[in-house]
């Protein structure tokens, strides 16, 4: 219980500290530039009480839930039978890593030429930039199962369907998960930069558009913390999955 309670009072602590630290320094460097948190505060009351708040954060999840769930469903298949088929893996293998590196900003000029100032263009870009972490760790975590389980299964007389339902899936799940949960990070790095330039909505609209149309810096920053605060939160839903009895066997009680 206790190691529980210290588990929530160390960040809420941090965070306080945090918070603290900012406002001596706002207070200190006398700073017309960085907003103090208590500015920041009303910042984001001031978006509440004009209604502007949730449809920021829900166009921005929107995107990010459709671009990375796209991703999803064409990578992990994709990532599956490139791990369980060497053969496969050599053919797509130098596609895949001279695609991975290339950032999916650098794709905005040409999302923008074939989808137009949207939400398809953002989801273009959340969908390539997950895309292949997903897929490159749903290979190596097909990889990654060791050759005496499946061996088994089949002495056992399991057919592919059953070697992929009771065997495959449950090994490659905790594998899967994290690299799950850092493509859901990259997802909504991306989704901020591309709002900054491919739409008019969304939380990295905000911030570049509290910029140019007043140089609202308290806005700027409540967008940054709304985006700190959302991908706190996103990363943490996805580690409750690690609580799974499925997935909780692959990783560590410490």
């Amino acid at each position: 219980m206790m190691k529980r309670l210290d588990t929530h009072i160390w960040p809420m602590v941090g965070i306080a500290g945090f918070l603290g630290l900012w406002h001596v320094l706002v207070l200190w460097t006398g700073s017309r530039i960085l907003p103090g948190p208590v500015d920041v505060a009303r910042g984001i009351a001031e978006l509440f009480r004009k209604g502007l708040l949730a449809a920021y954060i829900r166009d921005s999840l929107v995107r990010v839930i459709a671009g990375y769930s796209l991703a999803i469903v064409c990578g992990v298949p994709l990532g599956a039978v490139l791990g369980w088929r060497r053969g496969a893996a050599e053919w797509f293998d130098g596609i895949i890593q001279i695609m991975r590196p290339i950032s999916p900003l650098a794709w905005m000029p040409l999302a923008i030429v074939w989808f137009g100032i949207g939400n398809a263009s953002a989801i273009f870009l959340i969908f390539l930039a997950t895309f292949f972490p997903v897929t490159v760790s749903t290979m190596n975590a097909v990889r990654g199962i060791e050759p005496i389980y499946l061996r088994a299964g089949q002495n056992f007389g399991m057919t592919s369907w059953s070697l992929l339902a009771r065997v495959l899936l449950p090994a490659v799940l905790p594998k899967l998960l994290i690299g799950l949960r850092l493509a859901l990070g990259i997802a909504w790095l991306v989704v901020v930069a591309a709002e900054m330039i491919a739409v008019d909505s969304g939380l990295g609209y905000l911030i570049i558009d509290s910029r140019n149309a007043g140089k609202r810096y308290d806005l700027v920053a409540a967008g940054m913390v709304l985006i700190g605060c959302i991908g706190w939160i996103l990363d943490a839903s996805v580690r409750r999955l690690e609580l799974l009895k499925s997935i909780r066997w692959g990783f560590s009680n410490d």
